[in-house]
């Protein structure tokens, strides 16, 4: 068999192109794929932002032709191009497994000392969905101490927009799709070797930070490519389930119909993420409507309904407990990464060991207040979720983990703990005996409580997806009392009563 398979002509557009048929080679040895490229109208107006130009998909449209005068077979995009209303002649019959969904914020270093003096930060970005939810996020998570942050227009592909920052004198920074830049910089064909040389050149000079999805939702399938056939084929849709992830094509879908569902656009101040994990889908929801109306919403929808409780069989309580400073000796040898769980982990006299991650948000803030330049973060969700930094890096990763002296990963190979302080908690534990459900806000607190009250570990208990679900988990396991259905995961102690509560 011999398929068509067409795309943009831009280096990432190409290397998409390249993903698609090589994935089918893979399952399809016997398959012959010939590419077709060409411009689109977006390729071509490069002066005005994507949200002025009054046609809808500048990117996707000239190819949907194509495939209505059966020039091609399957037209490769990239799925957050193409216009939230579906046609009825064609269809998306597959997506690859999605690519990191994430905004990726480059500064240049030699700017930092400019940007701290003046207090202002210009940064290159046609997006006003950026511009909406990150102004305010830059102002107190960059350690600049920033009264004022103006975003500007700027277009074309990944190379040529950061060589446009590099060359202006005036502008600090630049925005980017992550997905694209990683997917650049990993190209295995030998045709994206000089670019790549140019990227890791533009690298020397920047500084990077993958923006929060709680804060920055990505635009509806970002990081995800579809793959574009008539209805009429089955052939070609039976040939692509052999590539297609199931998961991509959901959480993309599903963000593209709550785009859709305000009426969908480049132009809209929305960004929409959903993401899947074993307990369940979490959606972000920030931004403004064209009406007026404020969007910020956080969600899980879990795998399995929660049990259900009346309030007065519930209880949560805040944690308390007395910290005390450890000597703090170094981080391990070749250590070049580290992750903070709580601002007040980091010693006073660490110097930044290359790469900086937080487990949450409030932490990135804080570290920035002390002006410690952060890459990511977590995100409240745990250590677990992967940072996906290795490519930025451009070097293997050592990491080391900053915590308290009981952090989970004190046996850990690969997040080694270094203890800079101790906690002993200090909270009142009143009133268990008589409960039936728990959400526990630190493994320290649920451990005190099952020595206080052993009774209470066959009931139900719920935490957030961190380190105290593994605490409170390795706990049950070693008493031979771990039940999936009495350990919940939510996002936290609102969630979980939203969820639960009768």
């Amino acid at each position: 068999m011999r398929i068509k398979i067409s795309a943009r002509k831009s280096d990432l557009a190409r290397l998409q192109a390249y993903t698609v048929g090589e994935a089918l080679q893979k399952k399809h040895p016997a398959l012959e794929v010939e590419y077709r490229f060409k411009e689109s109208l977006g390729d071509i107006n490069l002066t005005d932002p994507l949200w002025k130009i009054p046609e809808k998909g500048v990117f996707t449209e000239d190819f949907y032709g194509e495939l209505l005068r059966d020039e091609t077979d399957m037209v490769v995009h990239s799925w957050k191009d193409l216009p939230t209303e579906g046609k009825v002649d064609t269809l998306i019959a597959a997506t690859l497994p999605r690519a990191d969904q994430r905004d990726l914020l480059l500064l240049k270093t030699s700017h930092f000392e400019k940007i701290k003096a003046s207090g202002a930060l210009k940064v290159f970005s046609s997006s006003p969905r950026r511009e909406y939810n990150l102004t305010d996020f830059f102002k107190s998570h960059l350690p600049f101490n920033l009264n004022s942050v103006k975003f500007e227009s700027v277009r074309g592909n990944i190379p040529t927009r950061v060589r446009k920052l590099l060359e202006s004198s005036e502008t600090d920074g630049l925005i980017v799709a992550k997905a694209a830049l990683d997917r650049l910089l990993t190209a295995p064909q030998a045709e994206f070797k000089e670019v790549q040389e140019l990227l890791r050149g533009y690298m020397q000079q920047l500084t990077w930070a993958v923006l929060p999805l709680s804060i920055n939702p990505n635009a509806a399938a970002q990081g995800a490519l579809a793959v574009e056939i008539l209805t009429t084929r089955r052939d070609l849709n039976d040939l692509l389930k052999s590539i297609h992830d199931e998961d991509t094509y959901r959480c993309a879908q599903k963000e593209r119909e709550i785009l859709s569902s305000f009426g969908g656009g480049c132009h809209q101040k929305i960004g929409v993420a959903v993401m899947t994990r074993p307990y369940g889908d979490i959606t972000l929801l920030k931004g403004l409507t064209d009406q007026g109306q404020v969007l910020d919403a956080r969600e899980l929808q879990l795998k399995e309904k929660a049990p259900q409780f009346n309030e007065n069989q519930m209880w949560s309580s805040e944690v308390k407990a007395d910290r005390n400073n450890l000597h703090f000796s170094g981080l391990p040898a070749n250590t070049n990464a580290v992750f903070v769980a709580r601002s007040e982990a980091w010693p006073s006299e660490l110097q930044s060991p290359g790469f900086v991650w937080t487990a949450g948000l409030k932490t990135w803030k804080n570290l920035a207040q002390k002006g410690i330049w952060v890459h990511g973060s977590s995100e409240s969700l745990g250590e677990q979720e992967n940072a996906r930094i290795d490519i930025l890096a451009g070097t293997s990763l050592q990491w080391a983990k900053l915590s308290h002296d009981e952090g989970f990963a004190a046996n850990s190979v690969e997040l080694p703990l270094v203890a800079t302080y101790t906690l002993k908690p200090t909270g009142s534990l009143e009133g268990l005996a008589d409960k039936e459900s728990f959400f526990w806000s630190s493994g320290s607190q649920f451990l005190q409580a099952v020595q206080e009250a052993p009774e209470i570990l066959n009931k139900n208990h719920a935490c957030g997806p961190g380190n105290t679900y593994k605490v409170i988990r390795a706990y049950m396991e070693n008493k031979n009392a771990f039940d999936p259905s009495r350990l919940r995961i939510f996002l936290d102690q609102d969630d979980w009563r939203k969820q639960c509560t009768k």
